[in-house]
């Protein structure tokens, strides 16, 4: 398809090269006259480009959703559309990285937690550092709020290890209902049951060979290797776990989430807390209590009790 841009460079071009009218150099191109002479009343974007490149080298992994939700914030009224075509015209598409090919069979949705500490998920990630020694990452995600509630590298992570990372997260944030993973030596280990026994804390493990029963934290290591591990150096452990606090800072409190609503996990987090001003409470001099209904014969009469929260 010929732009209207390009029909107007060849206009000019017959026009400066053989002297044709502009009536004439349209004939023979086959245009409208209403093209050339056409004036855009397009508002400047430069300023919008300008923005829009800089977060996009800033957080090389995001795709337009999520720059037009970071461009909202800082005052940008911008619609979606109009956003993708300067995304498309920049260049600033972002290149998919090819996965090996998976086996699709019968697969059941997984339920959504609806309160926070109602399951949590736990997997390993592995990096090396620039010297080439490598080393591991303990993730932990609420399933609920999808926030990251640790991040902890080192060289090495027994079932020692984290069981004890999880009983400091059980201090700091309240016991689990349940907490989901694989069948990896460290997360079967004695130390493991043993907490999850005096925790009473269910543990659930997934089945063999099967990643997608655990699809939270498999979809948080994901985007943790995709926008930061891919994207960073590590020249020793010490830098990594300063860099990995700091994205994990960033990951709960500043980058959208599309299953949220494009929240970040911490707001989510925050309207899941359960509102007291919800609970059904009578006050002086507002409606009085239920009255109990007349016992009918053979049944007993129900009391109507109110509950205070």
């Amino acid at each position: 398809m010929v732009t209207p841009a390009a029909k107007r460079k060849a206009v000019a071009h017959l026009r400066d090269a053989f002297g044709m009218s502009e009536r004439r150099a349209c004939k023979a191109i086959g245009c409208c006259r209403m093209t050339m002479r056409y004036q855009t009343t397009r508002a400047d974007d430069a300023s919008l480009r300008q923005r829009m490149r800089a977060i996009a080298q800033e957080r090389r992994r995001f795709g337009y959703r999520r720059l037009h939700v970071l461009l909202k914030r800082e005052g940008y009224l911008i619609n979606h559309k109009k956003l993708f075509r300067l995304y498309r015209e920049e260049k600033l598409a972002v290149r998919r990285r090819g996965g090996r090919k998976r086996a699709i069979g019968t697969r059941a949705p997984m339920t959504v937690p609806m309160v926070p500490n109602d399951r949590w998920s736990l997997d390993f990630v592995s990096d090396q550092l620039t010297d080439g020694r490598r080393f591991r990452v303990l993730t932990v995600v609420d399933d609920c709020t999808r926030e990251c509630l640790a991040l902890v590298a080192d060289t090495s992570l027994s079932g020692t290890r984290v069981a004890r990372e999880l009983g400091r997260l059980v201090i700091e944030r309240g016991k689990p209902k349940m907490v989901v993973s694989d069948n990896g030596s460290e997360l079967t280990s004695n130390a493991i049951l043993t907490w999850a026994d005096h925790s009473r804390v269910e543990w659930h493990y997934i089945a063999p060979g099967k990643p997608m029963q655990n699809a939270f934290i498999e979809s948080f290591n994901g985007r943790l290797r995709d926008e930061f591990l891919n994207e960073t150096l590590f020249t020793s452990l010490a830098q990594a776990r300063i860099a990995l606090g700091c994205w994990r800072a960033d990951y709960n409190d500043a980058r959208p989430h599309s299953q949220l609503g494009w929240k970040t996990p911490s707001e989510f987090a925050f309207t899941c807390h359960p509102r007291r001003d919800l609970a059904l409470r009578y006050v002086e001099g507002s409606a009085p209590a239920p009255v109990a209904p007349t016992a009918q014969p053979g049944k007993s009469n129900s009391r109507g009790e109110l509950r205070t929260g």
